[in-house]
C-alpha cells in the first residue's frame, strides 16, 4: 500500500511540475498531432491526448520528468557546481545527457519513437519553440527534450495501435 502512495505521488508531482514549468497536456498532444496527422486521416485531438496521458502514466517517464525538471530548476537558481552549472544553464550544444534522459522515455514504446523524437527535436514546433527560447531567463535544458520525447512516445504508441487495428480489420 505504501508503494501505491509513492507511485501516486510520483505521477502527481511529475504532472504538477510540467504544468508549473508551462507545459500543458494539450501542448504535448499538439506535438503528437503534428507528428501523426499525415499518417492518420481521421486523427482526433482526443486520441492524441489519450496517448499522452498513457505515456505520462508510466513510472519510467515520471522519473525522467522529475529528474530533468529538478536539474533545470537547480541550474535556474545557480545551485549546481561548475562546470555543470554553466553547461546546463546555457544548454551547451555538446552536452548530450538531456537527450539521453529523453531516450529513456522514447524507448518505452519502441524504435519508431527515436525517429519521431529526432524529427521533432530538430524542428522544435509548438511548445518546444518556447521551451528552447533562451531569452526567457528560464532553463529548460532537459524539459524541451523531455516534452519532445513524451510526444514522440505518444506518437509511437498511437501508430502501433493504429497498425494493430488495421491488421485486425484486414
Amino acid at each position: 500500500m505504501a508503494n501505491d502512495k509513492k507511485v501516486d505521488l510520483t505521477e502527481e508531482t511529475a504532472r504538477k511540475w510540467l504544468k508549473e514549468r508551462g507545459v500543458e497536456i494539450k501542448d504535448i498532444a499538439d506535438l503528437v498531432f503534428f507528428l501523426q496527422e499525415k499518417y492518420h486521416k481521421n486523427l482526433k485531438m482526443e486520441d492524441c491526448i489519450s496517448n499522452v496521458e498513457r505515456v505520462l502514466s508510466k513510472r519510467e517517464v515520471q522519473n525522467a520528468i522529475l529528474t530533468g525538471i529538478q536539474l533545470d530548476m537547480l541550474a535556474e537558481k545557480g545551485l549546481l557546481e561548475e562546470p555543470l552549472q554553466s553547461i546546463i544553464g546555457t544548454d551547451e550544444s555538446l552536452y548530450g545527457v538531456d537527450e539521453i534522459l529523453a531516450f529513456s522515455i522514447v524507448n518505452v514504446y519502441g524504435s519508431i519513437g527515436f525517429t519521431n523524437y529526432g524529427y521533432i527535436d530538430k524542428l522544435k514546433p509548438g511548445i518546444l519553440a518556447h521551451l528552447n527560447d533562451k531569452s526567457t531567463g528560464e532553463c529548460h535544458t532537459f524539459l524541451d527534450d523531455i516534452v519532445g520525447a513524451i510526444a514522440a512516445a505518444a506518437s509511437s504508441r498511437l501508430a502501433h495501435r493504429a497498425a494493430h487495428e488495421e491488421e485486425e480489420n484486414a
